[in-house]
């Protein structure tokens, strides 16, 4: 099969020869509308296990929260995790001082970093919308909860590695 022909072909399981590659069953092409190439991007996984990937992706407690939340009580703080009552649920929120943390990953929130300006490889045309949806609702989010009064910190994820300045900048945030 020729390579324009395996850009026409649906995103199903197929088991064809594309540009004199062998193509497993389980790898599924697909076409690339938003990228600009127009050439098939090949998903190593099905959709199965595409899903279950997926599904491991995590909204709360992750990694560098975590990281964030123990240094946080280290240091002697006291904090309310996830509240839903107030905009954006932030990952930690200090009540008696009204101030409010949110521990950003890179990707996920658009940082303008190299994990942050990282794009995935397929479709553009869902990934971007979503992406910029979720920068559009963050910036509402601090927006909302400083008009009711409270100081708001971001923490990116790449701003985690290092402890000692993560410390500081907690006791400075919280200090104020």
């Amino acid at each position: 099969m020729a390579y324009s022909e395996a850009r026409s072909l649906t995103p199903t399981c197929i088991s064809k020869r594309v540009d004199a590659k062998w193509v497993p069953p389980h790898v599924r092409l697909r076409r690339v509308e938003a990228g600009g190439s127009g050439g098939c991007v090949v998903d190593t996984l099905t959709p199965t296990e595409r899903s279950a990937q997926m599904a491991r992706v995590r909204d709360r407690d992750t990694a560098p929260e975590l990281r964030v939340r123990r240094l946080a009580h280290h240091l002697g703080y006291r904090y309310r995790k996830h509240r839903s009552d107030l905009p954006g649920r932030p990952d930690m929120a200090f009540i008696r001082c009204h101030k409010a943390v949110f521990v950003h990953g890179c990707f996920w929130h658009r940082h303008d970093c190299a994990a942050g300006r990282r794009l995935p490889k397929s479709r553009l045309d869902f990934w971007l919308p979503k992406l910029e949806g979720n920068r559009a609702r963050d910036v509402s989010n601090l927006a909302r909860l400083r008009a009711d009064g409270w100081d708001v910190l971001v923490i990116w994820e790449c701003e985690t590695g290092n402890a000692d300045v993560l410390a500081e900048r907690l006791r400075t945030f919280l200090n104020a």
